[in-house]
């Protein structure tokens, strides 16, 4: 059943006009139900004689409030005369009229939870849940006391949760600070996954793109998506947006695929991964692990007998899809609109592979969205924004190697486009400069396809997003190393742009692009790039990622140290 709500930031004691122009417009649209958020009553501190009568008439019943309306507790305490009307009405201060407790689960007709957590957080207290029920402070376990609920329609807090404008690029007005968040609200929005979660700030209206959760595992078919929406008070002098209307069906399933500009939640990426469902997991490229929780024994590819083969692994089972719950989020490094950044599982190279760079730096370039190839991106806008997303990535990791090594280090990235592939990535990697240069890359995937009897050769070609080659496998790698002569005093002197370029920049240095066609018949490894790779750095040992594992402590540091040092070349943080 769809429900029609509208929302309003708070009223701050102007109640009488407020109803009456949320009656005017459900006389229009027939909304199920209302919501202020905020303080729906003036300060008793500084309230008039005025506010006195309109509160006196409002709970004579002499307003009419013509569709069913919860108000909350916000920044300030209820005037004695409606707390006295609430202890004697169950919160009802009057006909269509209700108050949602600081710390309560509300289940309206339609079947909407509504979980509230109103007021501020009481310094002062520092275990235990409040007792004063009408006071506008809460404590840390009235937070996690809301827990219970397990899930909600939609959340209120009065407080923005903590790190909510994390990977967003909606900015506010250039006069409005980010109002101070509260990690209890938080973790609460985390834990409940709610639909809507509505705060406010009274002199702004703030709308974060869509964020998605990830799925837990007793409910890994599902990825929760969450708006956050901010709204003004009624009364603020700029004009900013008051009123939010939606429709909300709380028996709808959580969408298959997520809307546009959706982004990873800012509280996941914050924090350490949860530990999975069962701690006898091993880690694998993709789960083989039922909703369950059982363990199931790998299948084994047997040659000629394709009709046995399962299906390729859907987004929820996909290693590299964001919505994942084994998903390793510690080791992702930037979250752009279309495309992500993260630290190989498993890395080739290690903090001491080279001086120059003391944390793992082979990386992963992967599309959001779950696809065996870019080119298989259907919407040819959707695939030129995602190409070109990752070129920049490269681009700015280019320069990032630049202003570490000077001209010292190249890069290698490599690709493999495979209609019957599961999720497609760019790996990237740096590589000793005088390497590449001498040609002694090129020869190496070269030798190594010919030792492998590969039937086919490698050609110089760059084939863009894939579509030139009109569905056709192939391998790509691009070679790269930086130009002496962009190099001054071991930077470039366009590496403190590399954050700012837009997505058309140019690349610096110089590159050779070679394909690789890959027959459907044969077999390709998928280890080659890596396998190259470790041959030619000398790291045959680290050849297999399952034989590189790290505890999640110490992939988190390491992580960490390649976030900080690349944090100036992040283009995505800075849109």
């Amino acid at each position: 059943m769809t429900s029609k709500i509208i929302v309003t930031g708070a009223v701050d004691g102007a109640f009488p006009a407020v109803l009456e122009k949320i009656a005017k417009l459900h006389s229009k649209n027939s909304f199920s139900l209302a919501i202020i958020l905020g303080d729906f009553f003036a300060n008793p501190e500084t309230a008039s004689e005025e506010d006195a009568t309109n509160i006196s008439a409002l709970i004579d019943g002499k307003i009419d409030v013509t569709l069913p309306t919860y108000f909350t507790l916000g920044r300030h305490p209820l005037p004695a005369s409606v707390i006295e009307k609430l202890e004697q009405s169950d919160d009802e201060l009057c006909p269509n009229l209700y108050f949602l407790a600081k710390r309560s689960t509300t289940k309206t007709s339609e079947g909407i939870r509504i979980v509230n957590l109103g007021g501020s957080l009481d310094p002062k207290i520092t275990a235990g849940l409040s007792k004063e029920k009408y006071l506008p402070f809460h404590t840390e376990d009235d937070a996690k006391s809301l827990r219970g609920a397990n899930f909600a329609d939609i959340l209120i807090t009065t407080h923005w949760p903590s790190d909510i404008r994390k990977g967003s690029k909606i900015v506010l007005p250039d006069s409005i600070e980010t109002p101070k968040g509260e990690q209890c609200a938080a973790d609460l929005c985390a834990a409940l996954r709610p639909r809507y979660h509505f705060s406010i700030s009274n002199d702004a209206f703030y709308e974060r793109e869509p964020f998605f959760h990830v799925p837990t595992g007793k409910d890994s078919e599902t990825r929760p998506i969450t708006r956050f929406i901010s709204l003004a008070s009624t009364t603020n002098s700029s004009k900013q947006k008051s009123l939010y209307a939606f429709s909300i069906d709380s028996t709808a399933s959580a969408p298959v695929i997520l809307p546009i500009r959706t982004t990873a939640s800012p509280f996941t990426i914050s924090q350490k991964r949860q530990r999975l469902p069962t701690q006898t997991d091993s880690y694998s490229r993709f789960s083989n692990t039922n909703h369950n929780g059982d363990h199931h024994r790998p299948y084994k590819h047997r040659r000629n007998d394709h009709h046995h083969r399962p299906p390729p692994p859907g987004p929820q089972d996909c290693f590299f899809c964001l919505s994942n719950p084994t998903i390793k989020t510690h080791l992702i490094a930037s979250i752009a609109n279309d495309t992500y950044l993260t630290i190989a599982k498993g890395p080739l190279t290690t903090p001491t592979t080279f001086p120059a760079l003391p944390f793992p730096t082979h990386l992963l370039i992967i599309p959001l969205e779950h696809t065996p190839t870019l080119a298989s991106i259907s919407a040819p806008e959707d695939r030129a924004r995602t190409y070109k997303e990752m070129q920049r990535y490269r681009r700015a990791l280019h320069n990032f190697l630049i202003a570490r090594c000077g001209d010292k280090m190249g890069a290698v990235a490599w690709e493999i486009s495979r209609a019957g592939g599961v999720h497609t990535h760019w790996q990237f990697m740096p590589v000793p400069a005088d390497l590449a240069k001498k040609g002694l890359v090129e020869a190496a995937f070269k030798v190594e396809a010919e030792n492998e009897k590969y039937p086919t050769s490698f050609r110089a070609k760059d084939v863009g997003d894939g579509v030139v080659e009109k569905g056709a496998d192939f391998f790509r790698v691009w070679v790269w190393v930086p130009k002496a002569e962009e190099v001054v005093d071991g930077q470039s002197p366009h590496a403190e742009d590399a954050a700012a370029e837009d997505d058309e920049g140019q690349e610096k240095g110089e590159q050779k692009c070679l394909v690789l066609p890959i027959n459907a018949d044969f077999r390709f490894d998928l280890q080659f790039g890596r396998r190259v790779m470790a041959k030619l750095l000398g790291l045959e040992g680290r050849l297999s990622w399952r034989d590189c594992g790290q505890s999640d402590e110490e992939e988190g540091k390491e992580a960490e140290a390649f976030k900080e040092a690349f944090k100036r070349f992040d283009w995505a943080l800075e849109e």
